[in-house]
Protein backbone atom coordinates (compact mmCIF):
# COMPACT_ATOMS: atom_id res chain seq x y z
CA UNK A 1 0.00 0.00 0.00
CA UNK A 2 1.55 3.31 -0.77
CA UNK A 3 -0.71 5.59 0.27
CA UNK A 4 -1.89 9.04 -0.47
CA UNK A 5 0.63 11.40 -0.97
CA UNK A 6 0.26 15.21 0.63
CA UNK A 7 1.33 18.76 -0.33
CA UNK A 8 0.94 21.25 1.90
CA UNK A 9 0.97 25.04 0.34
CA UNK A 10 1.29 27.28 3.97
CA UNK A 11 4.94 24.79 4.39
CA UNK A 12 7.93 25.50 2.84
CA UNK A 13 8.51 23.08 -0.77
CA UNK A 14 10.41 20.08 -0.40
CA UNK A 15 13.88 20.27 -1.33
CA UNK A 16 13.66 16.86 -3.31
CA UNK A 17 10.79 14.81 -5.30
CA UNK A 18 9.17 13.61 -2.30
CA UNK A 19 5.83 14.73 -0.86
CA UNK A 20 5.22 16.71 2.35
CA UNK A 21 3.40 13.68 3.91
CA UNK A 22 1.99 10.11 2.57
CA UNK A 23 -1.26 8.61 4.59
CA UNK A 24 -1.29 5.13 5.01
CA UNK A 25 -4.43 3.61 6.84
CA UNK A 26 -4.63 5.30 9.87
CA UNK A 27 -1.15 6.74 10.05
CA UNK A 28 0.62 9.95 8.67
CA UNK A 29 3.91 9.64 8.14
CA UNK A 30 6.02 13.48 7.57
CA UNK A 31 8.91 13.21 5.38
CA UNK A 32 11.81 15.47 6.99
CA UNK A 33 10.65 19.51 8.10
CA UNK A 34 12.85 22.02 8.57
CA UNK A 35 12.97 26.07 9.19
CA UNK A 36 12.84 27.14 5.86
CA UNK A 37 10.02 30.19 5.68
CA UNK A 38 7.37 29.07 3.31
CA UNK A 39 6.96 32.41 1.48
CA UNK A 40 10.20 33.70 1.09
CA UNK A 41 12.33 29.72 0.82
CA UNK A 42 14.53 32.04 3.81
CA UNK A 43 15.91 30.05 7.06
CA UNK A 44 15.09 32.17 10.37
CA UNK A 45 17.97 32.94 11.92
CA UNK A 46 20.74 32.44 9.86
CA UNK A 47 23.55 35.23 9.27
CA UNK A 48 25.79 35.20 6.50
CA UNK A 49 29.02 36.90 5.65
CA UNK A 50 29.50 39.09 2.41
CA UNK A 51 30.29 36.29 0.44
CA UNK A 52 27.30 34.83 1.20
CA UNK A 53 28.75 31.71 4.17
CA UNK A 54 26.98 31.10 6.91
CA UNK A 55 28.56 32.43 10.25
CA UNK A 56 25.60 32.49 12.69
CA UNK A 57 22.14 30.58 13.60
CA UNK A 58 19.22 30.95 15.60
CA UNK A 59 18.10 28.23 16.96
CA UNK A 60 15.34 29.06 19.00
CA UNK A 61 14.14 30.74 15.83
CA UNK A 62 14.66 27.60 14.11
CA UNK A 63 12.88 25.91 16.36
CA UNK A 64 9.61 27.55 16.43
CA UNK A 65 9.75 27.77 12.23
CA UNK A 66 10.45 23.82 11.95
CA UNK A 67 7.53 23.56 14.67
CA UNK A 68 5.12 25.98 12.80
CA UNK A 69 6.06 24.08 9.43
CA UNK A 70 5.21 20.41 10.95
CA UNK A 71 1.81 21.80 11.82
CA UNK A 72 1.25 23.02 8.56
CA UNK A 73 1.74 19.98 6.69
CA UNK A 74 -0.28 18.54 10.06
CA UNK A 75 -3.59 20.54 8.67
CA UNK A 76 -2.86 20.18 5.06
CA UNK A 77 -2.85 16.30 6.16
CA UNK A 78 -6.08 16.72 7.98
CA UNK A 79 -4.75 16.08 11.25
CA UNK A 80 -3.45 18.05 14.91
CA UNK A 81 0.04 19.12 16.54
CA UNK A 82 -2.03 16.63 18.93
CA UNK A 83 -1.98 13.93 16.56
CA UNK A 84 1.37 13.31 16.94
CA UNK A 85 2.71 10.33 18.38
CA UNK A 86 6.82 9.86 17.20
CA UNK A 87 9.01 12.48 16.50
CA UNK A 88 12.61 12.34 15.63
CA UNK A 89 14.78 15.39 15.57
CA UNK A 90 18.15 16.12 14.12
CA UNK A 91 20.51 18.87 15.32
CA UNK A 92 23.42 20.12 14.27
CA UNK A 93 25.19 21.29 17.39
CA UNK A 94 23.83 18.87 19.44
CA UNK A 95 26.37 20.75 22.64
CA UNK A 96 25.50 23.68 21.46
CA UNK A 97 21.78 23.57 20.80
CA UNK A 98 19.66 20.64 22.82
CA UNK A 99 19.38 22.53 25.92
CA UNK A 100 17.40 25.61 23.55
CA UNK A 101 15.73 23.44 21.16
CA UNK A 102 14.51 21.54 24.70
CA UNK A 103 13.41 24.38 26.25
CA UNK A 104 10.54 25.37 23.35
CA UNK A 105 9.93 21.45 22.88
CA UNK A 106 8.59 21.94 26.80
CA UNK A 107 6.50 25.21 25.57
CA UNK A 108 4.54 23.29 22.64
CA UNK A 109 4.28 19.81 24.98
CA UNK A 110 3.93 20.81 28.71
CA UNK A 111 2.98 17.59 29.72
CA UNK A 112 4.91 14.74 29.16
CA UNK A 113 1.79 12.31 29.57
CA UNK A 114 0.45 13.62 26.19
CA UNK A 115 3.39 14.68 24.31
CA UNK A 116 4.90 12.76 21.29
CA UNK A 117 7.70 10.35 21.63
CA UNK A 118 10.73 11.44 20.95
CA UNK A 119 14.35 11.01 19.87
CA UNK A 120 17.24 13.93 19.07
CA UNK A 121 20.39 12.70 17.18
CA UNK A 122 23.27 15.16 17.11
CA UNK A 123 24.25 14.80 13.02
CA UNK A 124 27.20 16.63 10.87
CA UNK A 125 24.81 18.12 8.29
CA UNK A 126 21.60 18.48 6.92
CA UNK A 127 20.91 19.29 3.52
CA UNK A 128 20.48 22.59 3.23
CA UNK A 129 22.18 25.44 5.85
CA UNK A 130 19.79 24.94 8.72
CA UNK A 131 19.97 23.47 12.51
CA UNK A 132 17.31 21.52 13.16
CA UNK A 133 15.23 19.16 11.17
CA UNK A 134 11.95 17.11 12.43
CA UNK A 135 10.51 13.98 11.26
CA UNK A 136 7.36 12.69 12.13
CA UNK A 137 4.54 10.15 12.42
CA UNK A 138 0.78 11.31 13.52
CA UNK A 139 -2.22 9.55 13.80
CA UNK A 140 -4.49 10.01 10.38
CA UNK A 141 -8.13 11.03 10.83
CA UNK A 142 -10.73 9.54 8.67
Amino acid sequence: MSGNAIHADNAPKAVGSYPHARRVGGMLFLSGIGPRDAASNGIPGNVHDADGALIAYDIALQTNAVFANVRAVLEASGARWEDLVDVTVYLTDMARDFKAYNAIWAEHFPDPATAPCRTTLGITALPTPIAIELKCIAVAKD
